[in-house]
């Protein structure tokens, strides 16, 4: 098994998705211009990265094998109906969004949590464009990506794609006894690729 690493430079912000990572409702005042000058502080400071392999997966009912480890899930095995590979990947922002959220936590909380939704919103940006590379990649259709803690995907697989990935190694990533991340902008999944027309 071979782990890949990617890295990216994203593109533009979805400021309305910012908004909603912040919870302000649709109509309500939203201070853009704060927003404006967290992006400009935030852009050197993302260190935008994915490390991945891809596995053949078998699934018999709720129980998937992708080789390297096993998972019993009712929800991932209908997400990955009718695949034949997958892809397992970590995605994280670094170390230096976690740091912009801290230091303004003590002086200005309003703009802490600006920081907040805008990690949100860029950490879901690569995903997105992770997943589009790899639909390019395999020329085939790709399900939607699913995390471990969504539905009964146990949480605690976190601890099987660390392993496999060697995540720390790859892109600096660790996990706790708490299955939280470090840096806390960062996704685990996986993507289903259909192969086949079946």
């Amino acid at each position: 098994m071979t782990v890949y690493t990617k890295t990216y430079d994203l593109g533009k912000v979805n400021k309305k998705e910012v908004k909603r990572y912040a919870g302000s409702g649709e109509n309500a005042a939203f201070p853009y211009e704060i927003l404006d000058e967290c992006i400009g502080k935030a852009k050197n400071a993302l260190s935008c990265k994915v490390c991945y392999a891809v596995f053949d997966v078998k699934i018999c009912e709720n129980n998937l094998d992708f080789g390297a480890f096993s998972v019993k899930s009712k929800n991932l095995a209908k997400n990955l109906k009718k695949c034949e590979k997958a892809v397992i990947f970590a995605a994280t922002l670094g170390v230096g969004i976690d740091r912009l959220i801290a230091k303004y936590s003590a002086v200005s909380p309003s703009t802490a949590l600006i920081f907040q939704a805008l990690g949100a919103e860029r950490a879901e940006a690569l995903c997105d464009a992770f997943c589009e590379d790899i639909k390019r990649e395999f020329g085939a259709e790709t399900r939607p990506r699913f995390s471990p803690g969504y539905g009964d995907f146990d949480i605690f697989c976190q601890k099987d794609i660390f392993a496999v990935l060697n995540c720390e190694k790859h892109i600096g990533l660790t996990l706790n006894d708490s299955m939280l991340m470090s840096p806390s902008k960062s996704v685990t999944a996986v993507l289903g690729i259909k192969t086949n027309e079946n």
